[in-house]
């Protein structure tokens, strides 16, 4: 096994290198992404996955500089999208990035959709920033969008408050979608959905992402989701991406302690078990982290120097990604 920290930056969209976002509050220093790093190829999806609390939507924030500053602030790394360093780009240049090149679709529709303009001249508005068309063609354009997320021209005039919340989840798909962005990110955009409804949003979102060819991050706790939609998968602990693999590899050879407890607590219809293994205690306080390995204090393989000692980004396997004492090198005593 060797510990490798370079990414090949060849044909990737977007390149996530050591990004840290602290927020500088009266109480303390919330550290809510730490060391980050994950890659994306064109057209790839890939899955976020963690507990609440984990840095996912504060890594999506500062991936679309949305991160509310003060009191967050990006205090290291790069995010590299398309050869270019987003993180040195003036306001003025991000604005011609977000919408346009990328979109987020945002956990509670309703939040996000503004309450006094119809849905379908949300949707124009978007085009219009980025495309220099006439506002009738970005109507045009904005119900055959709409269209496209199966919502029927007639309604395209309504406000956000005469939909249910599947129907402004899908408002918000289209939103974003608008102007064929190169990389969407789409934050938990079925938490709050029936079961039916969700499996139907997810089916849209392959569906399109599949018409489009957009590259997709996936934020979720739910490891189903990622199953159904993405390529490859980080999994993230105390705002660090702890192991980051193809989909098929994670899920057929997980290595990390925290990725395997996070499997061990999804009930198996094919074994017969009374009771599921939960991971002991709880993701820690970002503003008091523990030393060492985050996850040190949760896990059953904890040696000593787990407290002492961050752990490296390990490569275990062909772009197979683990931070974790055992799969060191200089360590292999300890691996069980």
């Amino acid at each position: 096994m060797t510990t490798d920290n370079k990414t090949d930056n060849n044909d990737l969209l977007l390149d996530v290198k050591n990004l840290s976002i602290h927020f500088f509050i009266e109480e303390g220093t919330v550290h809510a992404v730490n060391d980050l790093n994950f890659s994306l190829k064109p057209g790839e999806a890939i899955g976020l996955v963690g507990e609440t609390g984990a840095g996912k939507t504060t890594t999506a924030l500062g991936i679309m500089s949305l991160v509310q500053s003060p009191p967050g602030l990006v205090v290291d790394g790069e995010i590299i999208f398309e050869g270019q360093d987003l993180l040195q780009l003036h306001e003025q240049e991000m604005r011609m990035v977000r919408g346009n090149k990328i979109s987020m679709i945002f956990q509670d529709p309703m939040t996000s959709l503004n309450p006094v303009i119809p849905i379908r001249d949300q949707i124009a508005e978007v085009i219009l920033l980025h495309q220099k068309i006439s506002a009738k063609k970005a109507i045009e354009m904005a119900e055959e969008m709409l269209r496209k997320v199966g919502i029927r021209e007639e309604r395209s005039k309504e406000y956000p408050h005469q939909f249910s919340g599947g129907m402004r989840q899908r408002v918000g798909i289209a939103i974003a979608l608008a102007c064929n962005p190169k990389l969407l990110i789409a934050d938990e955009p079925t938490t709050a959905l029936d079961v039916t409804i969700q499996a139907q949003v997810l089916e849209l979102m392959k569906d399109l992402k599949a018409e489009f060819n957009t590259s997709m991050i996936m934020i979720t706790h739910d490891l189903g989701i990622v199953a159904e939609i993405c390529d490859k998968v980080a999994i993230m602990y105390a705002g660090s991406v702890v192991e980051f693999a193809d989909k098929r590899e994670l899920f057929k050879n997980p290595k990390h302690p925290y990725t395997i407890g996070l499997f061990d607590s999804i009930p198996d219809i094919e074994k017969d078990e009374e009771s599921l293994k939960p991971i002991k205690g709880l993701m820690p306080d970002p503003m008091n982290l523990p030393t060492g390995c985050p996850f040190h204090p949760r896990c059953d393989h904890a040696m000593p120097r787990c407290a002492e000692i961050v752990p490296a980004r390990t490569m275990v396997a062909p772009d197979h990604y683990v931070k974790c004492l055992l799969f060191e090198d200089d360590n292999r005593e300890g691996a069980s």
